[in-house]
């Protein structure tokens, strides 16, 4: 299991799990949904990527108290229409906890120097371990966009590159922002996200891994935020590193205020796009004036880092 994206997260005792195929886009739809609103009892709400391999092949699970009906089938459609057709796979749990369950499957990421882990999983020895709770947001590190950023990161650490002013943007769980922040804790970091959710777990995550938050050097400033064009974002540019790992066409959309919030021989770190898109994400930036300097595949998923001359 590689990404998750969760909604209504509770610590709850479940009887029957739903599962249904779905499309990347469908799955990334969930994360906005509010179809089980009006529900008296309403189901946790879970979409995984189970295989990097096939980075369009998703599916959603359903968790439910109650033995599941008509209406929360015909809700799962609803959420998955390109599987209108197929019938959800059912089953019956009994008294588990689904946190526990879907956590376990979470298997660490080894990143070079960093090792990111559930509470399942012990810390490493020799390495810059980061315990991050399956949660509300993206970027728990098991999806193969993140572990490529984190080497990103750590291949310019290996550079002897240095950094005063950071912005990771899409922050989602915060763990990029983290991972920067052990590599040049004295840099003033910046963690943005356009949900608000995704700021509430970033914070929980600093508390457990004891990352300062604040919004002086050496600390990371969480920031509810839309694009680079926001101006409590604008405000601390320019950044002389910034990290990305968002989508294709967001990535594309944003070039221009993107590269404009780059210092002079500042680096930018893109992912969340496919080894397919990594040329058209490339063009939107060398377009604003940056530089191509690295790709990197990690299955179907590339990562490309950029510099301002």
């Amino acid at each position: 299991m590689l990404r998750q994206i969760m909604l209504k997260v509770k610590a709850k005792m479940t009887s029957w799990k739903l599962s249904l195929p779905c499309t990347k886009a469908e799955a990334e739809a969930i994360e906005h949904s509010d179809y089980f609103a009006d529900w008296e009892m309403p189901p946790v709400l879970l979409a995984n990527e189970p295989n990097e391999a096939q980075p369009d092949r998703w599916e959603i699970v359903v968790y439910s108290e109650t033995p599941p009906d008509d209406a929360l089938i015909a809700a799962l459609h609803a959420l998955a229409p390109s599987q209108s057709d197929a019938a959800p796979q059912i089953e019956e749990l009994g008294d588990e906890d689904w946190v526990t369950m879907s956590q376990a499957g979470l298997e660490p990421i080894d990143a070079g120097r960093f090792y990111v882990h559930t509470p399942h999983f012990a810390p490493v020895v020799d390495k810059i371990n980061f315990m991050i709770d399956a949660g509300l947001a993206f970027g728990t590190g098991q999806h193969a966009t993140t572990r490529g950023c984190l080497l990103a990161i750590d291949a310019l650490a290996n550079e002897g590159m240095a950094f005063a002013n950071i912005l990771d943007l899409g922050t989602g769980t915060g763990l990029l922002a983290f991972a920067a922040h052990r590599i040049w804790p004295t840099a003033r970091m910046t963690a943005s996200d356009i949900d608000p959710v995704a700021i509430t777990v970033s914070a929980e995550n600093a508390l457990t891994n004891a990352v300062p938050l604040g919004a002086g050097a050496g600390e990371v400033k969480l920031i509810v935020a839309d694009g680079l064009n926001a101006a409590a974002l604008a405000a601390r540019a320019p950044y002389d590193l910034i990290i990305a790992n968002i989508l294709a066409q967001p990535l594309i959309d944003m070039a221009r205020d993107v590269a404009a919030g780059l210092a002079p021989r500042g680096r930018l770190i893109l992912s969340g796009l496919l080894v397919t898109q990594a040329d058209a994400v490339a063009d939107a930036y060398t377009a604003q004036g940056l530089t191509r300097l690295h790709d990197a595949a990690h299955g179907d998923w590339g990562v490309l880092v950029l510099a301002r001359a």
